[in-house]
């Protein structure tokens, strides 16, 4: 699987501008789960979910959430689009994903952030202004708890801890894999890269000249640690599309979900938007070149997930989109990114890729 397509959901409850109506927060979450098993029945790779925890967004527990859909589908990997490794006690992250793991035989990965809701803070006992210092030992200690059966560890954020062992144990052995998401902050970048971990940019709210910076400093970093070349590094990208077979039609019907919609509206234009973010609002045809385009930017990468159920969008609507992105954009874009794709550029990780590595690892320091 070189490239991995998906959806991810920031779970928002949001009324429906064109008839006023707001769903019930156990309609939304239904909702999160039917769109869930939607992208594995039309062929898509990924189901990520983000977390909050606060009014107006229901996702406060992914792993919840996660693990019912692990029980109702076989192939979709189960992700976050924010696992909020700031105000979450590392300790949990480590129980909770690695039981998500092996309740879905490896069909789950990761992404960590600091999230974009400030208050969130103080609500977990944290302080925002340490947020990057929370990120950087927060990550430190989760990675050591999945990499070493018995960990001592102290830091500044937490109270120490002595010949403490997580459980379970990841599953095989192999760590869940970390995509570290970042819409701004080159101490991330720098982090992924440290580790030989994912990078994730979620860009669909700024140009993507911001974003360029951002990968190719996470580029240039991963090669600086070692971890190979640096278009071997793992990229993912955010994107948002609302599709009809006439672009007037797609454009017609979105632009009072984009009008009103919590995130971005009542700020720029719909057109001012799509011109300088990968939102696309038009032909399915024209989804597919403008990410068929996106390398050209950003350089060959793992992961593209797409935004697809926000602003109050109902879920039959959803559901729609989701035919047309499985049926007809996605089939196409895997034939494009596997034009001329160099041979050295990983593939996107999966549970069984990282298994297969780490046992080839074994076996060349057995030989040597």
């Amino acid at each position: 699987m070189s490239m991995q397509f998906g959806i991810f959901t920031v779970g928002d409850v949001t009324a429906d501008p064109t008839t006023g109506r707001t769903p019930s927060e156990n309609e939304r979450i239904k909702s999160m789960i039917a769109i869930a098993l939607k992208a594995e029945e039309v062929g898509l790779d990924v189901f990520a979910t983000g977390e909050h925890h606060n009014p107006p967004f229901v996702p406060s527990s992914p792993t919840t959430m996660l693990g019912y859909i692990a029980a109702k589908t076989s192939r979709l990997i189960l992700s976050t689009s924010t696992t909020l490794i700031t105000t979450n006690d590392p300790v949990k992250i480590a129980e909770d994903f690695a039981m998500l793991q092996h309740i879905a035989d490896g069909r789950v990965d990761l992404m960590l952030g600091r999230g974009n809701t400030g208050p969130v803070y103080p609500w977990f006992g944290k302080d925002i202004r340490q947020g990057i210092p929370l990120a950087v030992e927060n990550y430190a200690l989760l990675h050591k708890l999945w990499h070493e059966d018995v960990v001592d560890w102290s830091g500044q954020f937490r109270t120490p801890l002595q010949g403490f062992t997580s459980t379970p144990r990841p599953l095989d052995g192999v760590a869940p894999f970390v995509w570290h998401g970042s819409i701004r902050s080159p101490e991330i970048a720098e982090q992924a890269a440290f580790y030989g971990d994912g990078f994730f940019a979620n860009n669909i709210f700024w140009p993507k000249e911001h974003y360029m910076q951002l990968i190719n400093l996470y580029r240039q970093r991963f090669e600086h640690y070692g971890h190979g070349s640096a278009h071997q590094a793992i990229v993912g990208l955010g994107g948002q599309a609302f599709m009809r077979a006439r672009s007037q039609d797609a454009v017609k019907e979105f632009r009072p979900y984009f009008d009103n919609a919590p995130v971005y509206g009542h700020g720029p234009s719909l057109e001012e938007f799509t011109d300088q973010t990968p939102l696309t609002v038009g032909s399915p045809q024209q989804v597919i070149d403008r990410y068929a385009s996106m390398r050209e930017s950003f350089g060959d990468y793992q992961r593209q997930l797409f935004l697809m159920d926000h602003a109050g969008l109902p879920l039959k609507v959803v559901l729609e989109q989701l035919d047309i992105l499985g049926g007809e954009v996605v089939p196409a874009l895997r034939k494009e990114f596997a034009k001329n794709r160099p041979v050295e550029v990983p593939d996107a990780p999966t549970h069984a890729s990282l298994l297969a590595g780490r046992q080839d690892t074994v076996i060349a320091e057995a030989v040597s």
